[in-house]
């Protein structure tokens, strides 16, 4: 998400996003998603070096544990739609890192600390009681958090699986967060109408699935009242990329540790194929680069049952003692 103003399309005002036409109404959704977000997770906070961290639970503490974690700007919601449909066979997390979601904001941020905010819920979930050591499935930015913890700490986990967050080789030109000199407050909308009206995905895409832009957006807002205005804004903290350093992904991605896979939308403009096959080389050529079919860069918005069911796949293949049970 970014509140830069996208190309026009023709009939939908400059600055406005896909949900514009839809003047606050919610789109209609398939059973599969109605049925997935009706299943209510546990909520529940953990503090971590100051700040209150907000996570999501589904299924059974005493299964291995699976912790999902969300990219730039975004929130644990991005994943409770695909969480109940890996449910039925792990102690499924999905958290919001500090400055995001209804996870507290600090003073400044840094890698080290999302690393460590990460195995703290882990260990709030139980996760660390279970033989089976947990796996980390991140996307985007959550990518870039997660080698950090594979780097660090990946005798304590059983695996790790990055979704679309690409590392470049040197010749190639970096993107990420803009560094700005003044942080102005995120703007207040009179309205949610109004609001949702104005959430994009970055880098722009188009999405079939509306009803899951329209989903992670409304989670993606809250009430306000600030010197005497009110309305809707959003959740994530304006200043988290204020002299902020993602640091060497390359080093991490090749570090001696856990198992790792990555994962890739087809049609990603981050991670083409040529940005696939570069990490499968600093990865030895040893451990697997999966495709999704017709995704883009936000492979759970594009195509989601795809997603949970190369995940499902994957996972039952690194767990393969744990038994399956039909839901």
């Amino acid at each position: 998400m970014n509140r830069s103003a996208p190309p026009e399309k023709p009939g939908v005002p400059s600055g406005e996003g896909p949900l514009a036409a839809l003047h606050g109404v919610r789109p209609a959704a398939p059973a599969w998603f109605e049925e997935a977000v009706l299943v209510e997770p546990e909520s529940a906070f953990i503090e971590v070096e100051g700040a209150p961290i907000h996570y999501l639970r589904w299924g059974d503490a005493s299964n291995p544990g699976l912790l999902l974690v969300h990219g730039n700007a975004a929130h644990a919601y991005w994943w409770s739609f695909i969480a109940p449909y890996l449910a039925r066979d792990f102690n499924v997390v999905a958290m919001d890192l500090s400055g995001m979601g209804d996870s507290g904001w600090r003073r400044s941020y840094a890698m080290e600390t999302f690393a460590n905010e990460q195995l703290a819920v882990c260990a709030a979930a139980g996760m660390f009681n279970h033989e089976i050591k947990p796996v980390i499935v991140a996307h985007s930015f959550g990518g870039f958090v997660t080698m950090l913890t594979r780097a660090l700490y990946g005798a304590r986990l059983s695996g790790a699986v990055i979704v679309d967050s690409p590392v470049n080789p040197p010749d190639r030109e970096r993107g990420g967060p803009r560094r700005r000199e003044q942080i102005k407050p995120n703007r207040i909308y009179p309205d949610l109408a109004s609001a949702l009206a104005r959430f994009r995905l970055m880098p722009p895409q188009d999405c079939d699935n509306l009803f899951l832009v329209d989903w992670v957006a409304r989670h993606s807002l809250k009430a306000i009242t600030r010197e005497a205005e009110s309305g809707f804004t959003w959740k994530f903290d304006p200043a988290i990329w204020t002299d902020f350093s993602i640091g060497d992904t390359a080093e991490r991605l090749k570090a001696d540790s856990c198992r790792i896979a990555i994962f890739r939308g087809e049609n990603s403009v981050l991670m083409p194929p040529e940005i696939g096959e570069y990490m499968f080389n600093l990865l030895g050529r040893a451990s697997p680069v999966v495709e999704i079919p017709l995704a883009r860069h936000h492979v759970m918005l594009d195509q989601p049952l795809a997603l949970v069911a190369a995940l499902r796949a994957l996972l039952a293949d690194w767990n393969h003692s744990i038994p399956r049970r039909r839901r």
